[in-house]
């Protein structure tokens, strides 16, 4: 198994550009990953990379061995794939994350349901309002709100995520009762943004008479933390742009109550991201429609 493991941090070096990117994509050290490569142009009697302190580029040699490695592993994919359609006892680990609203409110309480269901599989639930790089952190679905740019991923969507404009009650008899996406600007009223490290400047798409407009709202607070903002919300601080399914409770509660009805927010796609590949891993595949299965309906109400 030595080899076929050198062969695997090889292939992930290839693709990554980056020994440490495809020493966190396998979950091992930086040094355990140099060591595998050494190892394998050792063997092969071969430079596969040139390194300098700056980058890491494949030589020719390189080149053809990742065209014959790809082909090894893409046959070896295939023949456990058929195995767990025979055996029908899918099994080994899967590394998850999602936006932690729907982490924490519609797919962790999935997850011993569906560990039940396929006894062998463990989960590993990483939640996080950040945009993550599935490659570069060893994930292997990530559920996701919004439009992905990396064309490196395939996406199933899920649902169009219906979101809303709340406040709490205090906010509103002190700031006043926005109609309009104009009133949140005219106004100046305090919008508590999500905000990550790279975010773009935030705007909010509301449903005008006139189409689609992106408002570019601000306030007292950000965070990266989603639910921080509804704690904010919820003291009176301001108003939120929130999927509805997170803020259900306290809406029917009347803790917080709608804004800008007049104009509503754009719903949201919700989706799940895996990376590309020519087979898609049958855990994967299980995990990805046991979910979809699961959250479509809780959407709906």
């Amino acid at each position: 198994m030595a080899y076929l493991d050198n062969i695997k941090t090889f292939v992930r070096v290839y693709e990554l550009g980056s020994m440490s990117a495809a020493a966190r994509d396998q979950r091992i050290s930086a040094a355990v990953a140099s060591a595998r490569i050494s190892q394998l142009e050792e063997h092969l009697n071969v430079r596969l990379f040139q390194r300098t302190t700056r980058k890491l580029t494949p030589t020719e040699q390189g080149l053809l061995f990742y065209r014959g490695a790809c082909r090894i592993l893409d046959a070896l994919e295939q023949a456990e794939a058929e195995i767990v359609n025979v055996t029908d006892t899918p099994r080994g680990t899967l590394y998850i994350a999602a936006p932690l609203g729907l982490g924490r409110r519609l797919i962790a309480p999935a997850i011993p349901d569906f560990k039940q269901a396929y006894p062998l599989i463990d989960l590993r639930l990483r939640l996080s309002d950040r945009r993550l790089d599935l490659a570069a952190e060893g994930l292997d679905v990530a559920f996701f709100l919004g439009v992905p740019q990396d064309s490196n991923l395939r996406i199933r969507k899920i649902a169009d995520c219906p979101r809303i404009l709340c406040a709490a009650p205090d906010y509103i008899a002190r700031a006043g009762m926005p109609a309009t996406g104009n009133d949140l600007i005219r106004e100046r009223h305090a919008c508590l943004n999500l905000r990550y490290p790279g975010a773009p400047e935030f705007q909010w798409p509301l449903q005008t008479p006139d189409g689609v407009r992106r408002f570019a709202v601000s306030g007292p607070f950000e965070s990266d933390d989603g639910d921080v903002l509804t704690d904010w919300a919820l003291e009176g601080h301001g108003i939120i742009l929130k999927p509805v399914f997170e803020v259900a409770d306290h809406l029917r509660a009347g803790r917080l109550v709608p804004v800008a009805e007049a104009e509503p927010p754009v719903p949201v796609q919700l989706a799940c991201l895996y990376m590309h590949r020519r087979r898609q891993d049958p855990k994967a595949r299980l995990l990805i429609d046991f979910m979809v299965d699961r959250i479509a309906p809780a959407l709906r109400g």
